[in-house]
């Protein structure tokens, strides 16, 4: 028989992406430099993108049948009909919660793959969180209001630094994470509290997708660590003089609610009243307990990206309550977040091409 002169993997192909179509909707169109690099990286794979328009609602945004046929790997926000994406092995979410997915069959079905976008907010809401945060500190709104008016304010308010103070961050995540940062360098103490203990092999590392000099990857910043997945747990949390309190959580059927009026009147039996920032999901805190907390003074205030209901109605009494600030779930925007996104969907590729696990894999069974 004759000899072969052929490389050993001639006549096949060097990617198992190479009979693959990705199909991506996202708030930009997918430039056209990193569709060449992953077509030039993946040969065969056929790339489709259709752009995200949320603020035409959701009927628009629907994705034609004839764009969904061969599709296996799709990058996404918004939920599609099953029998379109029935031929679908990984989903990329465009979102870092999964709570828009879970009664999907695509989310159920442990046959396909998942990942997040976990990691690609923490920057921009962050960065919300401390800046309502000092302006609250800082009576910002009230110059604001005297610059308006063409005055000079003679009223000196009590302002305070954040040296020395103590934040409180429930949920650990990229957001959190970030946050602790953030505080940190402000002088901050840290305190975070996590639904399962950090054990010393654990080493509280994060597997998520973290941008570089960002967060905290190897959970070196908090001063002490508290952990539970009681009322009883998080209610020892909340006794511990938090100046800051941060909610990072995702919304699961165990956070719904977690703070109603009486863990309003633990933070009010504490030496320091306690201003809280939400910018997880709205309906972790019971609205009509928070209006009466801050009414009644059991908090310094709040600042809410995030709101049960949502959006909230006209006139709905959280706007008038004193000492809150409301922005319409805005924190985790950014023209920056894209790129990102693009980042970890690529690395997934990478790592779904040569066989290995996932970055940003929920927890299918706890819902994040």
């Amino acid at each position: 028989m004759a000899s072969s002169f052929l490389p050993p993997n001639a006549g096949r192909p060097n990617s198992q992406l190479c009979n693959d179509v990705l199909l991506v909707q996202m708030p930009i169109e997918v430039p056209a430099q990193w569709k060449k690099k992953i077509e030039t990286k993946y040969p065969g794979i056929e790339i489709r993108s259709r752009v995200l328009r949320l603020e035409l609602g959701l009927e628009a945004n629907k994705i034609e049948p004839e764009l969904w046929k061969g599709v296996t790997l799709a990058c996404l926000y918004l939920t599609h009909p099953e029998e379109l994406m029935s031929n679908v092995r990984f989903l990329q979410l465009t979102s870092a919660g999964v709570d828009r997915w879970i009664h999907h069959e695509r989310y159920k079905s442990l046959d396909v793959a998942i990942s997040t976008a976990s990691g690609i907010h923490c920057p921009q809401i962050a960065e919300w969180v401390m800046s309502t945060w000092l302006m609250r500190n800082h009576n910002l709104l009230r110059h604001i209001e005297s610059q308006k008016e063409g005055t000079w304010s003679t009223v000196r308010a009590e302002t305070r630094d954040s040296a020395g103070m103590r934040v409180g961050i429930l949920g650990y995540g990229s957001v959190g994470r970030q946050c602790a940062r953030l505080a940190t360098a402000m002088g901050m103490e840290v305190y975070a509290f996590t639904r399962t203990p950090y054990t010393a092999d654990k080493k509280a590392k994060s597997d998520h997708y973290s941008i570089p000099g960002m967060g905290d990857p190897q959970g070196e910043l908090p001063s002490r660590w508290f952990h539970g997945e009681s009322k009883d747990a998080v209610n020892e949390f909340l006794r511990q003089d938090l100046d800051l309190l941060v909610l990072c959580l995702p919304l699961t059927t165990a956070t719904e609610y977690l703070l109603g009026a009486e863990q309003f009147d633990i933070l009010a039996e504490g030496t320091k009243r306690t201003f809280i920032s939400n910018v997880a999901r709205g309906k972790l805190i019971r609205t009509e307990a928070l209006i009466d907390a801050l009414h009644k003074g059991k908090i310094r205030g709040a600042a809410v990206d995030v709101t049960d209901p949502e959006p909230l109605p006209e006139s709905h009494p959280l706007f008038s309550a004193p000492n809150v600030v409301i922005t319409p779930h805005v924190s985790w925007q950014s023209v920056n977040n894209w790129n990102r996104m693009l980042d970890i969907l690529e690395i997934n590729l990478d790592r779904l091409d040569k066989g290995k696990e996932l970055i940003n894999i929920p927890d299918r069974k706890l819902g994040y």
